[in-house]
């Protein structure tokens, strides 16, 4: 009897032991999100247990990815309470930590990563840093969503364990932010950087300055900013950045691993300069209390110099434009542009170019020829809208299409490559229906599907992949006021948008994605974002 006693006692110490060291298995939701994520990844594999970050679990990074490491541990720390610290990295495998590790493997190329899931660790590994901070998104996203809160949460946070590799399809992965028509802070730019971010986006492309605005301090020229800046559309205040405040825009970007693409739209869509320097101007008076424009030749003249127009708040285009034969508009140009670069670190200034009705086609050629050299004698590759094709460009120069297939081909055919921004699909300032409580319907009514279903390689003939960079969703801000506009115009449409500039067409579906997409809403409500609640997204309840 006795030995039956000890053998049972053995028998279940044993099963407790057996017990102890049984993984955990992942739970539903946990799978879920693991095959959830956006943009979709080149192959994503799950198998079934699960990791679970706890007050034991370390942040380890190589020397070079600390900066991501210091990402990482902010993201976690709010919701969790967990201290999470933070380390160099050892040879040594580390149980019960995430790592962050550079690698050699030159299939994940500079933005690719793997992020390998075990019952004991987390490593996510890539060959540049930006490739960890791509691998750290795909990471917050298969976590549950309450981890985005900023108070404590009382959570499991459980990682299905699981291989994700996975690397983009274009480098080119943005979009636009209008603060010209109407003025944004600070905070809000920011904010936006970061939603783009959550979508593995590299770039914020920022429309500086309209007829509605100048939003961007030229010290050689000031009255852009404190003039120019001081109203928009619909006649409310406006406001500029300061250069100390773009440059602190530039850093939040660049440790998300955006660049920022600056652009002052020339040589139409001027009136914001034209209203602050009266010897820029050619004579073209507004009259904007009836909303009539006055596109008379004359010169007007006082004092024997030409002077400012009015300022302007409608939402017409097409009516200003800089005079080519004036000595003191390359002059302006050529300190604007000198200003914008020093500012701006990325390898790009946007000199706009599009809707230029009022300039002599002949004289809108010599400008964008001018322009070219200017951006380039300060050390920078210039892009503009598909109307540049017009110029003598070549292959230093983007053209970013937005309209004209003509000119999306002359493009190509004189060396250029594509940034893809077809109004018809990736106009996120487009009512998704007729109903929609904000945005315009020139372009077309755009739904969720229509902005995800579509290849930037097959949209125009005679334009490859080869010839493309990539793509990009502008918001332009005529009826946008407030960041809640803001989110409920690009979401849920903007995510879809990402995917097309990450994933490959092979590996996308609507009927897939839809349901992926589906599973971010709980995610998007724990952020804050007032997205637009399309019929056409099975929502997650």
């Amino acid at each position: 009897m006795k030995k039956l006693y000890y053998f049972i006692v053995l028998l279940t110490g044993a099963f407790v032991i057996q017990s102890c060291n049984t993984p955990p298995s992942a739970s539903p939701e946990a799978i879920a999100a693991f095959e959830s994520v956006i943009p979709k990844p080149v192959s994503a594999t799950h198998t079934g247990n699960a990791f679970l970050i706890t007050d034991k679990t370390t942040v380890i990074a190589d020397p070079s990815a600390m900066e991501v490491g210091n990402y990482l541990v902010n993201l976690l720390r709010p919701a969790t309470g967990f201290n999470l610290p933070l380390s160099e990295s050892k040879d040594e495998a580390s149980s019960g930590a995430i790592v962050l590790s550079i690698i050699d493997n030159k299939s994940l190329g500079d933005e690719g990563y793997e992020l390998a899931v075990t019952t004991e660790q987390v490593t996510i590994s890539a060959n540049k840093p930006a490739g960890l901070f791509y691998g750290v998104q795909t990471l917050r996203q298969i976590l549950p969503a309450a981890i985005e809160q900023s108070a404590v949460q009382t959570a499991t946070w459980e990682i299905a364990t699981g291989t994700i590799t996975d690397h983009p399809e274009y480098t080119w992965r943005g979009s636009m932010l209008d603060v010209a028509r109407h003025f944004f802070s600070v905070a809000d730019v920011k904010r936006y950087i970061d939603l783009i971010s959550l979508y593995k986006m590299n770039v914020l492309h920022l429309h500086l300055s309209d007829d509605q605005g100048w939003r961007i301090e030229i010290k050689s020229w000031p009255n852009l900013a404190t003039h120019g800046g001081s109203t928009q559309v619909g006649g409310g205040a406006g406001g500029y950045y300061t250069q100390e405040q773009y440059a602190g825009i530039v850093a939040y970007a660049q440790a998300r691993f955006i660049t920022i693409v600056p652009e002052i739209d020339m040589p139409g869509h001027i009136n914001s300069a034209l209203a602050s320097y009266g010897e820029l101007n050619g004579g073209i008076t507004i009259v904007p209390a009836e909303g009539r424009i006055d596109l008379s030749p004359k010169t007007s003249v006082i004092d024997g110099k030409s002077k400012p127009t009015q300022l302007y708040t409608g939402t017409e285009v097409g009516f200003s434009t800089l005079q080519l034969k004036k000595e003191a508009t390359f002059k302006f140009v050529d300190d604007v542009i000198r200003e914008l670069s020093a500012l701006t670190p990325g390898p790009y200034i946007h000199i706009g170019g599009d809707e230029a009705s009022v300039t002599k086609k002949e004289e809108y050629i010599v400008f964008i020829n001018r322009f070219n050299e200017i951006v380039k004698s300060h050390g920078k590759r210039m892009i503009g809208w598909d109307e540049i094709a017009q110029g003598t460009i070549d292959s230093t120069v983007t053209v970013q299409l937005w309209h004209s297939e003509e000119f999306g081909q002359l493009a190509v055919e004189k060396g250029s490559r594509l940034v893809m921004s077809p109004a018809k699909k990736v106009y996120l300032d487009m009512q998704y229906d007729s109903a929609t409580r904000l945005g315009l319907h020139w372009a077309a009514y755009i739904e969720v599907a229509d902005s995800y279903n579509w290849d930037p390689a097959t949209l125009i003939d005679g334009v490859a992949k080869e010839n493309i960079v990539g793509i990009e969703a502008p918001l332009w801000s005529e009826t946008i006021v407030t960041m809640d506009d803001i989110e409920y115009m690009i979401f849920p449409r903007l995510p879809g948008i990402a995917e097309i500039g990450w994933t490959t067409t092979a590996n996308r579906s609507w009927e897939e994605y839809k349901v992926r997409l589906a599973k971010h809403a709980p995610r998007w409500k724990v952020m804050g974002i007032d997205y637009y609640p399309s019929t056409q997204v099975p929502w997650a309840k």
